[in-house]
């Protein structure tokens, strides 16, 4: 095939594919609705069929059904369509990021289309972190596609834990943002596993090369014993109560009770607070540790 007549068969099937786009704007021009029966079609679904029809025109053609996934999604949400609404966003992203597999923002922006939940999206976040795992096949190193699905997991699936290994993850990729690594800890903190948090924070102290880093990384340190130690102290009420019989009214109270030592302070020096009334310890007002990272199913 000469380069002229590959040129003119490539032209042909790039009009082919926009055909299912340009169907919405003759369904605006005719007055009809936003999602007819037939922008539900998708002629192509298969990938690989899609690169090898695309010939040198793939990017342009991804363009196309890039805009096309839009429509899609953009009509639904806003038609609230019955039925199976956004059944075709996967497979338009699938395709789109097929035909360019460096379409970043095909694969960050179509993982929050994927994720959105109902009835605004879909609501599969499985869905979502399968396109970004595959971008990061495509680009091992796009550290915002680990961050991405760090994003989904802790915000839409709320798995903290596994948050914070993929904001981990993407923190150790090349050009990754500083930022990252705190943000890793801090999920680990918030997901309930200091241990992790804590290690995680100590490397990070000992190899960060910025001061604002280490001193985030030392605030953080600081935190976890904080918590450990209000967890310790709440634990001190139930001891006091099952010896005293009684519910403590402060920290004199525990002292004489033999159960406490002085008055306890947080790593910054400023003394913890017990509330009678509640039962609860908690950071002074005015220590700088506050506020603390909220635990889940923590009252803190």
């Amino acid at each position: 095939m000469t380069p002229r007549v590959r040129a003119i068969a490539g032209a042909v099937i790039v009009a082919a594919m926009m055909l299912g786009a340009s169907g919405i704007l003759r369904a605006r021009d005719t007055r009809a609705p936003l999602a007819s029966s037939t922008d539900r079609w998708l002629y192509i679904r298969s990938p690989r069929v899609g690169r090898v029809l695309a010939m040198n025109f793939a990017p342009l053609v991804a363009d196309s059904y890039w805009l096309r996934t839009i429509q899609h999604f953009g009509g639904d949400r806003l038609t609230r369509r019955q039925g199976r609404p956004f059944e075709l966003l996967y497979p338009l992203l699938d395709l789109t990021t097929s035909l360019d597999p460096r379409f970043t923002v095909a694969y960050r922006f179509g993982a929050i289309f994927l994720s959105e939940a109902p009835p605004g999206g879909p609501g599969q976040g499985d869905q979502a972190i399968a396109l970004l795992e595959k971008g990061l096949r495509e680009s091992p190193n796009k550290w915002q596609y680990a961050h991405d699905i760090g994003f989904v997991k802790l915000w839409h699936d709320a798995d903290s834990k596994a948050a914070a290994l993929w904001f981990k993850r993407a923190a150790a990729m090349s050009g990754a943002p500083n930022w990252l690594g705190p943000l890793a800890a801090t999920t680990m903190m918030t997901g309930g596993d200091r241990n992790a948090a804590r290690g995680w924070l100590t490397e990070m102290r000992q190899t960060a090369t910025e001061e604002w880093v280490r001193k985030i990384a030392d605030r953080r340190l600081a935190q976890l014993v904080a918590l450990d130690d209000i967890d310790q102290l709440q634990a001190m009420v139930p001891a006091f109560q099952a010896k005293m019989h009684r519910d403590p009214t402060g920290w004199d109270d525990f002292q004489a009770a033999g159960l406490l030592r002085g008055m306890p302070t947080d790593p910054s020096g400023a003394p913890y607070v017990y509330f009678p009334a509640s039962g609860r310890v908690r950071l002074h007002p005015n220590s700088a540790l506050g506020p603390l990272p909220v635990l889940p199913g923590s009252e803190r």
